[in-house]
């Protein structure tokens, strides 16, 4: 099992970046994933999640309304769109796939983790 993330880079705060998290060696549209984050100094803190068909979406307080994740199970590829970045958005994201149709805000609710991408952004 493997995840891939990519998309991260430097951005200046107010653009826009588009991670993807391309999934191998399981099938993933019968699970829920998330992505996380982790700052320098800070522990690892719930982003968003998605359940097994896309349907159903969790957002934390932090990024609602401006991060959007979607997946695409044909590709067995999940993706979050960051709009209004800001400085406190940078960290490295990781994304994660849970073992079960639904997930959460929890680390402990999944199984497989990606190697993360780093977003800076700047003002």
């Amino acid at each position: 099992v493997q995840l891939q993330a990519f998309g991260g880079g430097l951005v200046q705060a107010g653009g826009s970046l588009r991670l993807s998290c391309a999934a191998s060696g399981r099938t993933f549209s019968r699970y829920g994933m998330g992505w996380f984050r982790q700052a320098p100094g800070k522990e690892r803190e719930f982003v968003a999640a998605i359940s097994w068909s896309g349907s159903n979406t969790y957002y934390a307080d932090s990024v609602k309304g401006r991060f959007t994740i979607s997946r695409d199970n044909a590709k067995n590829t999940m993706y979050v769109q960051m709009n209004s970045l800001k400085p406190e958005d940078t960290a490295v994201y990781y994304c994660a796939v849970a073992s079960t149709y639904y997930s959460g805000n929890g680390v402990d609710e999944y199984d497989y983790w990606g190697q993360g991408t780093l977003v800076t952004v700047f003002q």
